[in-house]
C-alpha cells in the first residue's frame, strides 16, 4: 500500500478547497424526515437521496427564507442536482484513490477529530459523542467521513497541478479586458428643481419665465434647498430637491449627461427635457476611478491561477466520469 505523506496531505487540504462544496459536518438543526431512495449508482456504489439532502440542507434553509412557490421549487431542484453531482465526483475520486492503493494514516483522522472536540466542544469528548448520537451518527461513521475529506483533498492536490507563475502578458491582457472590475462606481449627490412646462397650453411661456426667475434667484445667492421647496414640482420637493446619492442610469439620459459632467457645487443652466424645465446641482461626487495595474496585479494573478486549477480539475473529473458507469434516478 502506498501511503500519502504528511506534506502531501497538507497541500491536498489547501488545494482541495477549490470548487469543493462543504462536506459532512455535524448538523445541529433538525431536518424533516425524508423517505430515502437511490439517487445514483457510481460503479456499483449507491448514493441515496438522504445523502444528497444532507449535503444541500444548509443552503436549502437559506433558500426557504428567500423564495417561495415555483421559484423555490426550481432553486431547490437545481441545488440538489449540484449536490448530487458533487457526491458523484467525490465517489469517483475515492474510488480512484483505492484503485491506486493509496493509504492515509489513521492518526491524521484522529488528530482532526481531537481538533474538532477541542475547538467546537471545549475539549468535552462526551458532549461530542452525545451530539453524534443525537444526529444518528456513530463515531466510526464520523471518522469515515473525515477520512473521505482527507482523501478528496489529497487526490485533488495530486491531480490538479497548476503553473503558479502567470505570464505578465496574460495579466496585462486580463486587466485590459476587465477594467470594469477595478473601477469603482461613479456616484453623485444630486439636487433637482423641476418646473412643468405645460407645452400643450398657453402657460408654457410663463413656466419658462418662472424657471428663469428661479435660476436668477439661485445665481443671486438663494439657497437651492429653499427654492426647490418653493417652486419644484418634483417628488423630492419637500426634501429640498434632494435625490441623495445616485448612479448612472438613474436619470433620463439627457439629464444624466449634464449631472455627471457638472463640477461639485455648480448649478446648471435650465435644461429643457420632455416639456419640463430642470435645474440641477451636484452637492458631492465620488467613485469612477480605476485602480492601476500595479495595485491589482497580485489579485489578477491569484484569480488566473485559481481559474487554471478549476479547469484542470474539471478535465480530471471529466476523465474519471468517462471511464465510470454512472446512473442517476
Amino acid at each position: 500500500m502506498r501511503r500519502f505523506t504528511r506534506s502531501f496531505i497538507a497541500v491536498g487540504l489547501a488545494v482541495g478547497a477549490l470548487a469543493q462544496v462543504p462536506t459532512c459536518t455535524i448538523a445541529f438543526a433538525e431536518e424533516p424526515t425524508v423517505v430515502d431512495g437511490i439517487a445514483a449508482v457510481v460503479n456499483g456504489e449507491v448514493i441515496t437521496y438522504s445523502q444528497v439532502r444532507g449535503l444541500s440542507a444548509p443552503e436549502e434553509r437559506a433558500l426557504r427564507q428567500q423564495y417561495t412557490g415555483q421559484e423555490l421549487a426550481k432553486k431547490l431542484t437545481d441545488l440538489r442536482q449540484l449536490a448530487l453531482k458533487d457526491l458523484i465526483d467525490r465517489r469517483l475520486i475515492i474510488q480512484a484513490f483505492k484503485k491506486e492503493s493509496y493509504e492515509i494514516p489513521d492518526h491524521l483522522v484522529d488528530q482532526k477529530v481531537q481538533e474538532i472536540i477541542r475547538e467546537s466542544f471545549g475539549g468535552d469528548r462526551n458532549t461530542f459523542v452525545k451530539t453524534l448520537e443525537a444526529q444518528n451518527y456513530t463515531l466510526g461513521e464520523f471518522k469515515q467521513k473525515e477520512m473521505e475529506k482527507f482523501i478528496v483533498g489529497a487526490m485533488r492536490s495530486h491531480n490538479v497541478k497548476t503553473n503558479q507563475i502567470i505570464s505578465p502578458v496574460k495579466i496585462e491582457d486580463y486587466y485590459r479586458k476587465h477594467r470594469d472590475e477595478f473601477t469603482s462606481k461613479e456616484q453623485i449627490k444630486l439636487r433637482m428643481i423641476m418646473i412643468s412646462g405645460h407645452q400643450d397650453t398657453a402657460s408654457a411661456p410663463a413656466q419658462k419665465e418662472l424657471a428663469e426667475e428661479v435660476l436668477g434667484k439661485l445665481a443671486a445667492g438663494a439657497e437651492f434647498e429653499q427654492m426647490a421647496q418653493m417652486y419644484s414640482e418634483d417628488s423630492t420637493k419637500d426634501n429640498g430637491g434632494d435625490w441623495g446619492w445616485i448612479e448612472h442610469k438613474t436619470l433620463a439620459e439627457p439629464l444624466e449627461k449634464f449631472a455627471f459632467n457638472m463640477p461639485v457645487g455648480r448649478i446648471s443652466n435650465i435644461i429643457n427635457y420632455a416639456g419640463n424645465y430642470y435645474i440641477l446641482k451636484v452637492d458631492d461626487k465620488h467613485g469612477g476611478s480605476t485602480k492601476s495595474l500595479a495595485e491589482v496585479r497580485s489579485d489578477i494573478e491569484k484569480k488566473l491561477v485559481q481559474e487554471e486549477a478549476q479547469q484542470i480539475q474539471e478535465r480530471w473529473l471529466a476523465s474519471l466520469r468517462e471511464k465510470a458507469y454512472i446512473k442517476t434516478f
